[in-house]
């Protein structure tokens, strides 16, 4: 039988390792740097499996986040055609890509909980299925008087990315062994910078600079109904693709935490500890700021590039493709080196540093008109700027196993969603006001700031501890298998 946890720990009754599918899960994963065979071997007995399923979950996943990425910038990256068509100023084509971050920040939290509840089948169903709902309300917002139908299918989308934002760290957690949740988190990234990529190079191509209305709305209807339809083959494949959890957990740190009675966790209680863990916090300030500064920076593209470059819209839309494809390369590096040597503070140090350097040359290069230096200095500050992403879900989910991904990869998208919102408009002020330079040198200030506030972080790998007690014990039949996880709180190496 399974046996109640005592306070400063996780009992788990090796017997029971069949029935464990029929428990709800919460995330939280091991991180020894070891070969899942390895991880599956004789201390593990039958409790845990890996599933080629897993592949498809996460590439899944990642196909219906890129739809929705791509919907975020679609209007953006050709702003100056969007306010022409629907005759609107430059802060309500503003609004739309900031509709995400703000439909994020109150809905952040009930989701967490739903999740934690009800499990990935349900959150996936739910985000696949508004996103593909707002794609086709976009689709009769064609015409010149309907800005109003393209502001209320962008809200939809915008709802539909809370239910996918937060998933990557929860699914590698849920599905992939400790030596490959930092790749998956990796990959599931990778599906939305890939469609922030697409949205910043289709729109420009797609969509003519021209002063014909009717052609215009003939181009965006287009755009419009091919969004819709991958939108829905991709709703589709998840209702009959996407599953839950696999039936035995991918590690032993998840297996422990299967055999904890949901009667035990309480989702308020795991906020507040959440928000008293110091090096958490710091992550969170530390990880608005650089998420922050690119949703602003991906936001006003369009208007920092034609203003040296008019009539640019398409090579906008390019250099906007460079910094995310480059930045995909980047998290997709980091992904694999994190799970070769687990030095989760000293990558996410450098990657930090490198994205305020990046950053500043990316500032002063821009005014010298000469496009092809602007390319390669795109591709340098979205190395690492967009590489940084899944390095923030990793870290966050070592410094606060073994609390849930889903709520602490929350939390650190709450804090982008802030600082994006903040900046974008204060940015877009500075840019009306006193040009592009000045708004550029306001992001490189508080990417300054938080490269010191993540040099504070102290790297405490509780993830990678409580792995390390589990693969110490034995794991026999009618044995039991202990993890205190009392002891973390205090350490702070």
């Amino acid at each position: 039988m399974v046996r109640e946890a005592p306070p400063n720990g996780v009992l788990l009754d090796s017997t029971q390792s069949n029935s464990m599918a029929d428990k709800i899960i919460r995330p939280g994963t091991a991180t020894l740097p070891q070969s899942p065979e390895s991880e599956l071997g004789q201390n593990s007995g039958d409790a845990t499996k890996l599933y080629t399923r897993r592949w498809f979950i996460v590439l899944l996943f990642s196909s219906y986040s890129l739809c929705n990425a791509f919907q975020w910038l679609q209007y953006g990256i050709i702003s100056n055609i969007i306010m022409h068509y629907y005759g609107i100023s430059s802060l309500a084509i503003d609004w739309l890509s900031m509709s995400y971050m703000l439909a994020y920040i109150p809905l952040i939290f009930p989701v967490a909980w739903l999740l934690d509840t009800r499990g990935l089948r349900v959150i996936a169903l739910i985000g696949s299925g508004l996103n593909c709902l707002g794609a086709w309300i976009k689709t009769g917002s064609a015409r010149p008087d309907l800005f109003g139908v393209t502001l209320f299918g962008q809200l939809v989308c915008a709802v539909a990315q809370v239910f996918i934002l937060g998933m990557p760290s929860h699914i590698a957690s849920v599905w992939f062994s400790s030596s490959e949740v930092s790749t998956a988190c990796s990959i599931g990234v990778f599906g939305n910078q890939l469609g922030v990529a697409i949205g910043f190079l289709l729109p420009p191509v797609l969509i003519p600079n021209i002063q014909d209305l009717d052609l215009l709305s003939y181009h965006l209807k287009l755009m419009f109904i091919g969004t819709a339809a991958v939108a829905s083959v991709l709703f589709i494949l998840v209702i009959f693709v996407f599953q839950d959890a696999p039936k035995k957990p991918p590690s032993l740190a998840q297996a422990a935490l299967l055999s904890v009675p949901l009667s035990q966790y309480s989702y308020k209680q795991s906020i507040l500890r959440l928000l008293t863990n110091r090096n958490f916090i710091l992550l969170v300030v530390s990880y608005g700021l650089n998420t922050g500064a690119f949703y602003s920076l991906s936001t006003l593209l369009n208007r920092m590039i034609t203003f040296y470059h008019p009539g640019e819209e398409v090579n906008a839309g390019r250099i906007g493709l460079t910094i995310t494809v480059s930045g995909m390369c980047g998290a997709l590096l980091t992904g694999l080196w994190l799970d070769r040597t687990k030095t989760y503070k000293q990558t996410t140090l450098f990657v930090y540093a490198f994205s305020l350097a990046g950053m500043v040359t990316f500032t002063f290069i821009l005014k010298l008109r000469y496009l092809w230096v602007v390319f390669v200095t795109a591709g340098c500050l979205g190395f690492f700027m967009t590489g940084y992403l899944p390095l923030g879900f990793e870290f966050a989910a070592e410094l606060t196993h073994p609390e849930s991904e889903g709520t602490s990869s929350g939390l650190l998208n709450v804090s982008a969603q802030v600082f994006g919102l903040i900046f974008t408009t204060s940015q877009g002020q500075i840019l009306d006001k006193f040009g592009v330079e000045a708004g550029n040198i306001f992001l490189c200030s508080f990417l300054l700031v938080g490269t010191i506030i993540t040099g504070c972080i102290k790297p405490d790998l509780r993830r990678q501890r409580a792995n390390q007690e589990a693969a110490n014990n034995p794991f026999h039949e009618n044995s039991l298998l202990s993890f205190n996880y009392g002891s973390v709180d205090q350490s702070d190496h």
